[in-house]
């Protein structure tokens, strides 16, 4: 029989091996696969409102969400919905968690030694965030000062340009509660969600905007026809106005048109 000590060694050597093995798909007459051949399971945080949020039944709802399911019918695909925390949606599309991540996500090179990207279906930009009385205005002022931002965005890579002194939170949301209530000088964020965040009552005011950052879904590396199939979606989503339509809904504006 196996010692105790070895017992335990097997255990987690297993764990480890189903945490990591990657899912099997099913692959469809076009070389695309699937974990299942008829569904579209996409990843969001629910974390990210007005980008994705969670409802009174455990459902999401938001841009995000709304656009995943577009893609879906596009598709001619069931939309599965599957929530993921924000810093583990990267790492749960490369091993098999979800077919995709429609889950605003930064196109960065760090990113992409992982995993791919559609085209983009938003464009967005870092911004400060501070209490209204706060003297901060550019990145300069920023030297010393404490910045919170959401835990596996761009935004902590952004601030650590400009401070030393960062403080992380499981949403941008939650950073931006914090920020409102006393705590922090400032937090770094995508502008659209400060900018809800203001209207809904936050009490917080948009400074400088730092730089235009593009927002692509999440694929698989290894999954390059699944790629050209969303990429071609999303291109008859612009075209038809679809992804303009649903960015109206929520920002009142089309975030989906490259700025000129």
């Amino acid at each position: 029989m196996l010692s105790k000590k070895k017992l335990i060694l097997l255990i987690s050597l297993i764990a480890v091996y189903l945490l990591s093995a990657c899912a099997e798909k099913e692959k469809l007459p076009d070389g695309s696969e699937l974990i299942n051949k008829n569904q579209f399971i996409f990843a969001a945080s629910g974390e990210f409102k007005p980008f994705s949020y969670i409802n009174d039944d455990l459902t999401m709802s938001g841009f995000d969400i709304e656009v995943g399911e577009a893609i879906a019918k596009e598709l001619g695909l069931e939309p599965v919905q599957k929530r993921i925390k924000f810093k583990g949606i990267v790492e749960g599309v490369k091993t098999g968690r979800a077919d995709v991540a429609v889950a605003s996500h930064t196109i960065n090179p760090q990113r992409s030694k992982h995993v791919s990207f559609s085209t983009p279906y938003y464009y967005s930009g870092p911004q400060i965030f501070t209490r209204p009385d706060s003297k901060i205005k550019t990145v300069k002022d920023l030297k010393g000062k404490e910045v919170a931002v959401a835990k596996g965005s761009t935004y902590s890579d952004t601030a650590s340009k400009y401070t030393d002194k960062i403080k992380t939170y499981d949403s941008d949301i939650t950073a931006l509660q914090a920020l409102s209530s006393g705590r922090h000088d400032a937090v770094i964020t995508d502008f659209v969600t400060g900018k809800s965040a203001a209207q809904e009552g936050f009490k917080i005011k948009g400074k400088q905007l730092i730089e235009r950052s593009e927002q692509a879904i999440v694929l698989p590396q290894d999954n390059p026809k699944l790629l050209k199939r969303v990429n071609e979606s999303l291109e008859k989503l612009r075209e038809d106005g679809t992804l303009s339509r649903i960015s109206n809904k929520y920002f009142g504006e089309d975030i989906t048109s490259k700025p000129e």
